[in-house]
């Protein structure tokens, strides 16, 4: 174990500039994409359960008085924060006689809010995504260098010795592997992220509907 490591290290001494550098730009991006990853996973994960909880506070409330004096004890939610605008502009609106006009300004109010709740939660995600498409190739780029070096080495010397091509063929295979360790976590958390926020965007639409003839229903 310790004769590898020493190995692995060495390796990474002697290798070229070039592979270096893409060692290097992935090893950011690796890191970038785990600092988003966790991030996010406590900010869509906490949207996701206290919307979920607050929609079910919702229906059991008769009131949306009352509903919106709980909402903040579901600050992080959605669906909550939806709410609250939705609730501030229905009520700025009370000098107004015109159901019609009512409801378009609420309605607006909520598809301003839904669609700020949205970018807020997909903020930074697509990155994950331009990691997962690029890296691989940037890994690619790496081994096709690092196969390279393996032949000059050999018109270099002419030998075609395992000594003389290994240097370059483990950079290769050291890119290679670098490039799928950025680029796998990197799809996954993409794929769940992205499900997690358009069942949302899904909530949210439902929800609007929902609350709109709550409101309406007031109004006759």
């Amino acid at each position: 174990m310790f004769s590898s490591r020493i190995g692995f290290f060495s390796l990474l001494a002697d290798t070229g500039p070039v592979v270096l550098f893409v060692l290097c730009l992935l090893l950011f991006f690796s890191v970038l994409s785990w600092a988003i990853i966790l991030m996010k996973a406590g900010r869509i994960g906490k949207a996701a359960n206290e919307s979920r909880g607050f929609l079910e506070f919702f229906f059991e409330e008769p009131g949306i008085d009352k509903v919106f004096g709980e909402t903040e004890h579901y600050g992080k939610g959605s669906l909550a924060r939806v709410f609250r605008a939705a609730y501030i502009e229905y009520r700025g609106l009370g000098y107004l006689k015109d159901r019609a006009r009512i409801e378009e300004r609420v309605a607006r109010a909520l598809r301003r809010e839904a669609n700020e709740e949205i970018r807020a939660l997909s903020r930074y995600v697509p990155f994950l995504a331009t990691v997962g498409n690029t890296a691989p190739f940037i890994g690619l780029f790496g081994t096709v260098w690092g196969i390279m070096n393996s032949f000059m080495s050999i018109g270099t010397s002419q030998s075609a010795s395992l000594a003389t091509v290994a240097p370059g063929i483990a950079e290769a295979l050291v890119a290679t592997a670098a490039g799928l360790a950025a680029a796998i976590p990197s799809v996954i958390a993409y794929n769940f992220f992205t499900q997690k926020i358009n069942a949302i965007e899904r909530d949210l639409e439902d929800f609007s509907g929902e609350f709109l003839k709550v409101i309406l229903n007031e109004v006759r």
